[in-house]
């Protein structure tokens, strides 16, 4: 089939501005860019939200709003933000618009609300009173940006890393975060959470709009706090799923994260140890516990090379699968199972779950998902961490120490190490008005622990979801539906299930 074409519903180009004091924007409409069907399949999962990605296509609108790329110097060089709008079917009883951002920093959102918007009924009645809202922030997709050669360090040998290996992985971190930062440092030193939260509210206005709703997802729930704490006054309803943390560090997060996922693993292994008669791990959590750390050292003293998969197993490859959320239990399992008297070939349970088959690569025409050096120039210039080798070391040796499931999962880097910019930390605060905190009990990506933590900071209601999923509102139809409710009528109760635990 051809490729299908996006008209706005806006024709030739249209304006909308709005002021608040000083501040004023507005937005520029054209035509959309067009999409092949195969973009579109890389963005949905059945050939029912297919039908409804190309019928919200038929309705969006696309437009850029120019802001200066430093707030400081509002007169100066101007950058542009890329934005999508799907206008809200029942016009009598609009609500207003909502702002859509499924995470990152440095992940794209131009395409974010036909996504959701198609994932399920649920999801699809956000768009009856809204105007949904996508958008890319700076430095990524379609919105003004700049790409460094190589974000990426060496990557380790096989097996347990070695000191001597870790420094060369450190100082290879090092020498990119050097390059990268000083590549087009008055750029980069402007891709922080607090510009993109400016940014946001010049989208605001620009759409015309007295406040703006907003839902983000991880990193989007920082966005979103950070926009609520810099824009009281201009913020509507907000719910953001899967909390951040209020001081991030990224040495903190990923201990946390370790943490989170050698505490979820008790989960796993009740889970395994209860079929014991499909896998064979022994009947109770500690027997699974016990064969599944045999299973990474021996991975470890003796990788697997097999002859149909280029990747190499070891035991950050059984760490890799003890962290996997409930929906890939069963298939987790299994590969442990193979594991164990894997031959020459791999297992077929750990290629479904690690190999490239589980992480297809976009078509060559879609759109950015993700910009890297926007990931890592939004983390470094507000991480104050910035380890040096020695202290990195003792980090990374520490959290395998403390986690001997999970830990070897975790990735040893130079992280911010060497970013020549310097850090901006901003400030978070309590103030007032309509927030839900979706925090997920057992989550190990964002601890329910941070959601509790970001509530102390800037208030608000946690809603409690009974899973270890990150994000997983929007996927699952009765969370989805207590979001929308929340939505259109400002109350939500204090949780929903989540994704269940599969039977088998």
């Amino acid at each position: 089939m051809g490729a299908v074409t996006v008209a706005s519903l806006v024709a030739g180009s249209s304006v909308a501005t709005a002021a608040t004091g000083q501040a004023q924007a507005s937005a520029k409409w054209s035509s959309c860019p067009a999409y092949s069907d195969d973009v579109i399949r890389s963005l949905v999962v059945s050939d029912e939200q297919l039908r409804k990605f190309r019928a919200l296509l038929s309705r969006m609108e696309c437009g850029t709003v120019s802001v200066p790329l430093d707030y400081r110097k509002p007169r100066g060089r101007q950058i542009t933000i890329a934005i999508t709008r799907i206008k809200a079917v029942d016009r009598k009883h609009r609500l207003g618009s909502l702002a859509l951002n499924p995470g990152g920093p440095g992940a794209a959102g131009y395409l974010f609300p036909l996504q959701i918007a198609s994932m399920n009924q649920a999801n699809e009645k956000l768009n009856d009173r809204y105007d949904l809202i996508g958008f890319d922030p700076r430095g990524t997709g379609y919105s003004t940006k700049v790409d460094c050669r190589a974000m990426g360090g060496q990557r380790p040998e096989p097996g347990p890393l070695t000191k001597e290996a870790a420094r060369r992985i450190h100082d290879s971190g090092v020498a990119a975060n050097k390059a990268c930062g000083s590549s087009d440092p008055d750029f980069l030193g402007q891709l922080t959470t607090l510009n993109s939260a400016r940014d946001l509210d010049r989208v605001r206005i620009a759409l015309g709009e007295r406040k703006l709703n907003f839902l983000g997802i991880s990193w989007g729930t920082w966005l979103g706090a950070v926009y609520r704490s810099t824009f009281p006054g201009n913020v509507g309803r907000m719910f953001l799923d899967s909390v951040a943390p209020v001081n991030f560090r990224l040495d903190d997060f990923e201990d946390g994260h370790a943490a989170g996922t050698e505490r979820n693993f008790g989960r796993m292994a009740a889970w395994i140890a209860e079929r014991n008669d499909t896998y064979g791990f022994g009947t109770t959590s500690k027997e699974v516990l016990t064969k599944i750390l045999a299973l990474r050292r021996a991975y470890d003293e003796n990788p697997k090379h097999y002859t149909d998969w280029e990747m190499v197993a070891d035991g950050a490859t059984v760490a890799m699968l003890a962290i996997q959320s409930t929906p890939d239990w069963p298939e987790v399992a299994q590969a442990f199972k193979e594991m164990q008297d894997a031959g020459d070939t791999a297992p077929p349970a750990l290629k479904k779950l690690l190999g490239q088959g589980a992480l297809k690569p976009p078509p060559a025409d879609a759109p950015e998902r993700f910009n890297a050096t926007t990931g890592q120039a939004v983390f470094c210039n507000e991480d104050p961490s910035r380890l040096g080798f020695s202290d990195a070391w003792v980090t990374y040796q520490g959290r395998l120490k403390r986690n001997p499931v999970s830990g070897r999962a975790s990735r040893f880097s130079a992280q911010c190490a060497g970013w020549p910019l310097p850090v901006q930390q901003t400030k978070v605060r309590h103030t007032g008005g309509s927030l839900v905190l979706a925090g997920h009990r057992y989550e190990s990506l964002s601890l329910y622990e941070w959601t509790k933590q970001m509530h102390a900071a800037i208030g608000g209601t946690i809603f409690t979801v009974n899973d270890d999923v990150h994000g997983s509102v929007l996927r699952v139809p009765n969370c989805a539906a207590e979001l929308v409710s929340y939505f259109n009528t400002g109350r939500i109760d204090r949780g929903c299930d989540g994704t269940p635990v599969p039977e088998k």
